[in-house]
């Protein structure tokens, strides 16, 4: 009954991270800035770093289940 919820956040972690690092490369790769009026390395370094949080906290939730 509680692995409905663990599913579906597990889920959710892992379509958010996913795509924050297939969209951060994707600017990278374009050479476009990831956040407007910050600095680029910065701005990379936390994005990937969220991305990297989403797909562990995924990793979390589904192994809990």
């Amino acid at each position: 009954m509680e692995s409905g919820p663990a599913i579906f956040a597990g889920a959710v972690f892992a379509l958010f991270g996913g795509a924050l690092l297939v969209w951060t490369g994707t600017r990278v790769r374009r050479g476009e800035p990831v956040a407007l009026g910050v600095s680029q390395i910065a701005s990379k370094a936390l994005a990937v770093a969220a991305g990297v949080l989403a797909l562990g906290l995924a990793a979390y939730c589904l192994t809990r289940l």
